[in-house]
């Protein structure tokens, strides 16, 4: 009996954390077809800028209570590489590694992150990974392939080998960040790490300003509420609900959901932009479903 309330307790706490990376999961997929709508007027340094600039505003009334009152040298030497990875050199190598390869060869090594994070977390968090959630994991990634390899092909890629690499690079950074949060979630609150990624992101994409400064582009009113929905709600809304969910749960199994982001970039792209979904594509998406429903059930643990 005692074994059962147990179980009850620890799946209740974990229904929060788990709708938060849902949440962010979301909103992450939904930044896709805005950004492919933004980048028809700004350059990629322009946007990530407004993008962190918007969410800086955003994080103004909060700021005494997200930003932490007294901050240790160590703790810097975690706070400092957790923004450089992710935002900084997260968004400038997928930025670029997408004008050098396919979206479809960048999504087949976007899929191995989750990977990588349950490696990671085994080397570096101690935590049990259990075979089958390394199975739910690789189900995934062989969904998020096929979904990809489904979608209509392009031949916009004047250099495969470097953007895919750019791309794996930009793999690393962001499971270094997904470890980092998890390691730094005992010393400070989600919203404190979401509130430095922010602040230090916006003067790291500070050139993105010349451009609006040197040459104003037409359309930008056009394009300017979506830009404020990019910087509010995914880059800080999105941030800040992973940050919650990683926090509660273990690093490998809150990574997990990221395979689904490219099934909610679909969904979004077929719903509101009016693109075709093929049955090949939805059988892919349900490959997706099930290797993260697998994963969340394996019992590994922090």
């Amino acid at each position: 009996m005692s074994k059962a309330i147990a179980m009850t307790k620890k799946h209740e706490t974990e229904v929060l954390p788990t709708l938060a990376i849902l949440g962010a999961v979301l909103l992450w997929g939904s930044s896709f077809p805005a950004m492919k709508a933004v980048l028809a007027y700004l350059e990629p340094w322009t946007v990530m800028w407004l993008r962190l600039i918007f969410g800086s505003l955003a994080l103004l009334p909060m700021l005494g209570r997200v930003l932490p009152r007294k901050t240790t040298r160590a703790n810097w030497k975690l706070l400092a590489p957790l923004a450089l990875l992710q935002p900084c050199l997260y968004f400038l190598l997928e930025s670029y590694a997408l004008k050098y390869t396919t979206s479809a060869q960048a999504g087949i090594i976007a899929a191995t992150l989750p990977i990588m994070v349950a490696v990671g977390a085994r080397v570096f968090l101690a935590e049990t990974t259990t075979l089958r959630a390394y199975a739910g994991l690789l189900l995934s990634v062989g969904g998020v392939a096929w979904l990809t390899l489904a979608g209509s092909p392009s031949a916009n890629a004047p250099n495969p080998a470097l953007g895919n690499l750019l791309e794996f690079g930009a793999m690393v950074c962001a499971a270094g960040y997904m470890l980092l949060v998890k390691r730094l979630s005992d010393t400070f609150g989600p919203w404190t790490l979401t509130a430095i990624q922010t602040f230090i992101g916006a003067v790291f994409f500070l050139p993105g300003l010349w451009p609006l400064v040197t040459n104003m582009p037409e359309g930008l009113g056009t394009v300017l509420p979506v830009v404020v929905y990019l910087g509010t709600f995914v880059t800080l809304g999105a941030f800040g609900l992973y940050n919650i969910g990683i926090a509660r749960i273990p690093a490998s199994r809150a990574s997990a959901f990221i395979n689904l982001v490219p099934v909610v970039a679909v969904a979004v792209a077929w719903v509101f932009l009016g693109e075709t979904l093929s049955p090949t594509q939805m059988l892919a998406a349900a490959l997706i479903f099930l290797g993260v429903w697998v994963t969340q059930k394996s019992g590994n643990r922090g």
